[in-house]
């Protein structure tokens, strides 16, 4: 993994060192109207970054790929992130503190990770699994050329009731 530079951002790998931060970023409560729910602690936030660190799943089959999202006061505003599978496959996820909300920073690191994940690591297919109500988060991958998946794609994939699968095609030409 390499840092990824943009206009107004960069991606920086995410390491246990950046807990202490993320734990600040992650603890907007506005995040969580759709998704999830903030770190339990520091501690726990650590030790899971740690864990990421491998960048691989214990089974090998998967890369893991996460970066923070650092601007140029150097504060991190959120993180990017994508499991690669062999088949050229990857699901990706985001997550931007609520004071970023709104100034393209999501879209503009949700398109920078893109790019890198064709140029190095030849993925050729995107999916994303978001919350049915969650529009901001459909808007964004909408903006990025992402589509609803067909019955057919929803089939291969674990996504709940309520959840709406997102895919889109890339490649590197």
């Amino acid at each position: 993994m390499r840092a990824i530079v943009t206009r107004d951002l960069t991606l920086e790998p995410q390491t246990a060192a950046h807990a202490e931060q993320m734990f600040v970023t992650l603890s907007d409560p506005a995040i969580y109207e759709y998704e999830n729910k903030p770190p339990q602690s520091l501690e726990w936030l650590r030790e899971r970054f740690t864990k990421l660190e491998s960048r691989r799943s214990s089974d090998g089959t998967e890369q893991w790929l996460n970066w923070v999202i650092r601007l140029p006061t150097s504060e991190l505003a959120g993180y990017v992130q994508a499991t690669v599978h062999a088949n050229g496959h990857a699901a990706i996820a985001y997550e931007l503190s609520s004071a970023h909300w709104g100034r393209g920073l999501a879209r503009q690191a949700v398109q920078a990770m893109i790019k890198d994940l064709v140029e190095h690591y030849h993925v050729k297919l995107l999916t994303a699994v978001l919350k049915r109500a969650n529009q901001r988060s459909r808007r964004l991958l909408e903006r990025l050329a992402f589509a609803l998946a067909s019955p057919e794609l929803y089939a291969k994939y674990d996504v709940e009731p309520g959840e709406l699968l997102m895919w889109r095609e890339v490649s590197d030409t």
